[in-house]
């Protein structure tokens, strides 16, 4: 059979990357998923990884072992810590309701403002009914709810799967990626890989390193000011940070309820005073967190600039959101790493010193 001429090679390739584009947008609903099962079995790679080099065991077992332990620790604390969250959101809504009425008692009578009165008491009652109406939501809201409750179950099948398969079939996964590539070149994707990793593996320990520093800073700070519980709350606060934007405002939230339920143990202030202090606080430290400490120790774990890593984090919170911020400096890394293999194989270069480049070997055959 004759061979395919040069156009028509090209032809048959722009036409299967169209195709392929093509499925990918037809598939772009289920790149998030996806992209968390990756980001589970990412996580918990190392500890996979210590009962495989510490413990001796083989891969398969460890991954299994990992993975059905991390699952087990999720459900568990959902059934435990969720309904204690429910109790807890129901004693805050009654303390809500009792404030309101408290509130409704104090602006019954009218206020007098520059010769205008001004009755408050009407703001309560509509404001009670609108906090109502997000608390239990009318038959239209609920049936949405049960639809977007019914597709997240399904994601989440999906993310168990595909998270469970690559933690114990990455190995294999990998080798058939590398295997349909030249033999020539397989030598040169295993040590792109191995680069890869590296950053990965070194953005996780720098976001390990990040949460304990948090812990630290947030104990210190909360115990300075006498906030009751600090030896738990500076840890999940820290914890919580690993959290893009949900984490931060569920550390405050914690933080603020429990000064002004508790108040202080050594200040004299209200405890009104004490949680808008502990609010204080935990923005002056977050802030600092966001704008110089972050950076800094992303920054070091995957050799980039901080002010790159800075200007990454806030452009990917505006754009793309919690997923984002989670994977933006280890894949601007990464981006980094493949933009130096191209170029190197682009100028004829050898992409690592202890592989030789095509050219370099065609050089070496001529001088022998």
């Amino acid at each position: 059979m004759k061979d395919w001429d040069i156009p028509f090679r090209y032809l048959v390739t722009v036409v299967l990357m169209a195709l392929l584009a093509a499925f990918f947008w037809s598939m772009r609903d289920a790149f998030t998923p996806l992209l968390v099962s990756a980001l589970t079995a990412y996580m918990l790679s190392p500890l996979t990884n210590f009962l495989v080099t510490r413990v001796r065991l083989k891969r398969k077992l460890a991954a299994n072992l990992v993975y059905f332990s991390a699952l087990a620790f999720f459900v568990v604390m959902l059934v435990v810590v969720a309904p204690a969250i429910f109790r807890e959101a129901q004693n805050l809504l009654g303390d809500l309701n009792q404030a309101l009425d408290d509130l409704q008692a104090l602006v019954r009578e009218p206020y007098t403002f520059g010769g205008t009165k001004i009755y408050l008491g009407a703001l309560l009652p509509g404001l009670r009914e609108s906090f109502g109406s997000v608390i239990v939501p009318d038959p239209e809201e609920a049936l949405q709810w049960l639809q977007t409750g019914s597709r997240g179950f399904l994601w989440l099948l999906v993310i168990l799967v595909t998270s469970y398969h690559l933690m114990t079939d990455w190995e294999s996964l990998r080798e058939w990626l590398i295997g349909g590539w030249p033999e020539s070149g397989q030598d040169e994707l295993r040590k792109l890989y191995a680069e890869l990793r590296a950053v990965w593996m070194g953005y996780l320990g720098g976001q390990l390193r990040l949460m304990v520093t948090l812990m630290l800073i947030y104990t210190t700070a909360w115990s300075a000011i006498g906030l009751p519980g600090a030896l738990v709350l500076g840890p999940l606060a820290g914890m919580l940070n690993l959290l893009p934007e949900v984490g931060p405002f569920l550390a405050a939230l914690f933080a603020t309820v429990f000064a002004f339920i508790e108040g202080s143990n050594f200040l004299p202030i209200s405890n009104l005073a004490f949680a808008l202090l502990t609010l204080g606080v935990y923005f002056v430290l977050n802030n600092i967190k966001t704008i110089w400490l972050q950076p800094r120790i992303l920054g070091q774990s995957v050799l980039l600039h901080e002010a790159l890593v800075f200007v990454a984090i806030i452009t990917s919170v505006m754009l793309w959101g919690m997923l984002g911020v989670l994977i933006v400096v280890p894949a601007l890394a990464s981006a980094m790493v493949i933009g130096r293999y191209i170029r190197a194989k682009l100028l004829g270069l050898p992409p690592f010193p202890d592989v030789k480049s095509d050219t370099t070997l065609k050089n070496e055959k001529v001088h022998q």
